[in-house]
């Protein structure tokens, strides 16, 4: 035995094939991927690019978008129509509102000038009335009682002789004492004044004029103090007298007063005349 036998060797121990092998094997891929990667290192990569389809509008959409806009237009003239009717009727408001005004102011207008043209016609009647009433008291070429003797003396004569058509006139006035007094009335049953002398006459065939204006100048102006049965009598002037009546003799006369008493018979003093016509 050799005297290096129990020394220990200090070689590396071999290794076996196959270990080997597969350790070369396995390098071998390395370097050949790490060549590959720096074979294609410097060479950048083509940018990616996608297309994204927009859509499309469909006809259906088309159609809503132009009922849409019609709609609104409408909207619109609504609205302008609504304005024009809301002028207008602001308008017609507004004349109406003024003409109510013009109506009124000439009604109150109407109101006071009827009111005035009343308080004159009044005021006439009542002068012409103590006109009247003065003319009848003054003396005529005696004295107040000597005139009013012959005047009662005149009148109680002339009663007595009433003939032919004035008796007829009287005994018709007469016969509608007690009827109604209406303005404008020309009987049977109610009367005015005018109406009720236009109708007595009218017996005998006289046809008299309508009004008292007219009546009392249809005739011959006769004397207060000379009266006969058949005569008018008026209260007022001759051709503007407000009232007639009929002279019945006895210084009485039947005529259609006013509404209150209708028709009656009444001294001549109750409501003296201003004057007298004689037509028969």
């Amino acid at each position: 035995m050799s005297h290096t036998a129990h020394i220990p060797s200090h070689r590396k121990p071999r290794r076996s094939a196959p270990t080997t092998a597969l350790r070369a094997g396995v390098a071998g891929g390395v370097l050949s991927t790490i060549a590959v990667a720096g074979a294609a290192g410097p060479a950048q990569a083509e940018p990616v690019t996608r297309t994204i389809e927009m859509p499309t509008i469909t006809d259906g959409l088309s159609t809503a978008v132009a009922a849409s806009a019609q709609a609104t237009q409408q909207v619109a003239q609504d609205l302008r129509t609504q304005a024009q009717q809301n002028e207008a009727a602001a308008s017609a408001a507004k004349a109406a509102k003024k003409a109510k005004a013009e109506a009124v102011r000439k009604a109150e207008a109407k109101k006071k000038a009827e009111a005035a043209a009343k308080a004159k016609a009044e005021a006439a009647l009542r002068a012409s009335r103590t006109q009247a009433r003065t003319t009848l008291s003054a003396p005529t070429g005696g004295s107040p009682a000597s005139t009013s003797v012959a005047s009662s003396s005149s009148s109680s004569s002339s009663s007595s002789s009433a003939t032919g058509s004035a008796a007829s006139v009287v005994s018709f006035v007469k016969a509608q004492v007690g009827d109604a007094y209406v303005s404008g009335g020309t009987g049977p049953n109610s009367w005015d004044c005018s109406g009720l002398v236009q109708a007595a006459f009218r017996t005998v065939g006289v046809d008299l004029p309508r009004i008292s204006q007219a009546q009392s100048t249809a005739g011959t102006q006769v004397s207060l103090s000379n009266l006969q049965p058949g005569d008018i009598l008026y209260w007022g002037g001759a051709g503007s007298a407000y009232h007639v009546a009929v002279y019945v003799g006895g210084g009485e006369f039947v005529g259609a007063q006013n509404s209150s008493t209708g028709v009656v018979q009444r001294s001549l003093s109750y409501d003296p005349p201003s004057g007298a016509v004689r037509v028969l």
